[in-house]
């Protein structure tokens, strides 16, 4: 089963590392990527249930990924949405999880646990 991925990111080099880390993963395929927090929300009006999985990173060309955050536990219960971001600490971290987010990893220094979780969906 292809799990669809919408992933928020707004810097083409790591949009372009993600989705092949994806694709590398298991059967993980981007559905659609956009760089800002009002196209992600528009998306995820325009399709509620297209997608299974949201890689969402913080900081955005305009907007926060936390909106999209929260508009993708508005839409849809049935996805997971993660933060993927460099810009964490303990107390971005307990608010991603408290707006929903499944997990939150740092772009440096959670990698593998992030590849893990993602083929854990696969």
């Amino acid at each position: 089963m292809t799990i669809r991925v919408l992933l928020v990111e707004d810097d083409r080099r790591v949009h372009d590392i993600v989705a092949r880390l994806l694709e590398s993963v298991g059967d993980l395929k981007p559905v659609s990527t956009v760089t800002t927090e009002a196209e992600a929300n528009l998306w995820l009006e325009e399709n509620p249930h297209g997608w299974d999985l949201a890689v969402i990173d913080l900081i955005l060309d305009a907007g926060t990924g936390m909106g999209v955050l929260a508009k993708c536990r508005s839409w849809a219960s049935h996805g997971k949405a993660v933060v993927l971001s460099s810009y964490l600490s303990p107390a971005i971290e307990k608010h991603c999880l408290a707006l929903g987010a499944d997990a939150v990893f740092h772009k440096a220094h959670d990698m593998p646990r992030f590849i893990a979780f993602c083929s854990a969906l696969a």
